[in-house]
């Protein structure tokens, strides 16, 4: 299924929304404005004119007087604890030994041990190989290790975490969010 992509009224994406629930933004007068391809129709019932009543979505809204907006919005965008988003801000490659691997021979290595009072942040942590954080690195930072970074972690802008969510993301979507990613951010480096 392919996603709705929902931003506030300024252009900031909040959240991923399926396109029956864009529609009832649309029914209720909360879209401010759409961008994009037309993803979805949804048809109603016939008038007595014999004219039936539709609505469309297009890929990307913005919605304007919206609680859902309060709700969602979040100042420190959540780490997710299946590794998936950072895997893929890492573009798989260990910060340790600087090798590429497959998610299933990749850890969470954290810079500062857990154990240390590390952070479970995403400026704490970095995609590590078993081998380089489990018999490498272990409970020691990359200094006490002997195990320089090859990269600095870094949170993601709210745009590059909508990309790093994993959704089946739209060209026309790809191209909003990926406009406004820093241009240092390693998704650049992805896609060139």
């Amino acid at each position: 299924m392919n996603y709705v992509l929902a931003l506030d009224i300024a252009g900031t994406p909040f959240r991923w929304m399926e396109p029956r629930e864009a529609i009832h933004y649309h029914a209720a007068g909360k879209v401010a404005w759409e961008l994009g391809a037309e993803l979805a129709v949804f048809r109603g019932g016939v008038s007595r004119a014999g004219i039936r009543s539709q609505l469309t979505t297009r890929s990307v809204i913005a919605l304007a007087k919206s609680e859902a907006m309060v709700k969602w919005a979040r100042e420190i965008l959540p780490l997710k604890h299946d590794n998936r988003m950072l895997f893929k801000r890492d573009r798989h490659l260990c910060a340790y030994c600087g090798d590429q691997f497959d998610r299933r021979d990749l850890t969470r290595d954290h810079i500062m041990p857990l154990s240390r009072r590390g952070a479970d942040t995403w400026e704490n942590v970095v995609t590590a190989c078993k081998h380089c954080n489990h018999t490498r690195k272990r409970n020691r930072t990359p200094e006490e290790a002997g195990l320089p970074l090859h990269y600095v972690p870094y949170a993601p802008c709210r745009s590059e975490y909508f990309i790093l969510s994993g959704r089946r993301i739209l060209a026309d979507q790809m191209e909003y969010l990926l406009a406004r990613v820093p241009r240092d951010s390693r998704l650049h480096a992805k896609a060139n």
